[in-house]
């Protein structure tokens, strides 16, 4: 079954100093390499995501911004097997080529990490899903912040947890050591 590895929205502006800190991202960009790094060691594709937030009063991964560029450590290299995805909406497959360019390298699995996991991972891992590519969720390559409902915070990690927990129906959800072991 032929995976190609799909990297969410790992841009500036999700890191420190950053219009949208997540919580870790330093830590979850690691984890994103060493899955980039066997994607590549094993000759398969990379789709890296990018949004370009073009909502009216928008604050963040503003066109033209420092904040929307992909993290410089994790540019593509040239190739016939790395591309680059520009969206403007939380998934990842609306409005964008994604679905075609998978169907043209003929994949039939997609491994799936990035940010934010509230919002456009979940958003594109049931896409995913439902389109078929029987997703494996890389829990510890996501990164998430905490979020405010009714006066009430909820800290990352629950944020997390509670998503990760809620994608177990729709993708396998793994460790960057599960899946590269």
């Amino acid at each position: 079954m032929k995976q190609a590895l799909i990297i969410i929205d790992v841009q500036n502006d999700y890191f420190e100093q950053g219009k949208m800190e997540l919580y870790q991202p330093q830590q979850t960009l690691e984890k994103i390499l060493k899955l980039r790094e066997h994607f590549r060691l094993n000759q398969l594709p990379v789709f890296y995501i990018q949004h370009f937030n073009t909502k009216k009063g928008a604050t963040f991964f503003l066109p033209e911004s420092y904040g929307v560029a992909l993290h410089p450590q994790l540019l593509p290299v040239a190739s016939h097997t790395e591309f680059i995805i520009l969206k403007n909406h939380p998934n990842s497959f609306w409005q964008t080529d994604l679905h075609q360019k998978l169907q043209q390298q003929s994949i039939e699995q997609l491994v799936i990490c990035g940010m934010m996991t509230h919002m456009c991972v979940d958003s594109t891992t049931r896409c995913a899903a439902e389109l078929g590519y029987q997703p494996i969720l890389i829990a510890d390559a996501c990164a998430t912040r905490s979020l405010e409902f009714n006066s009430t915070i909820t800290q990352a990690p629950d944020v997390q947890n509670s998503f990760l927990a809620a994608l177990t129906f729709f993708a396998k959800v793994q460790s960057v050591e599960q899946f590269t072991h």
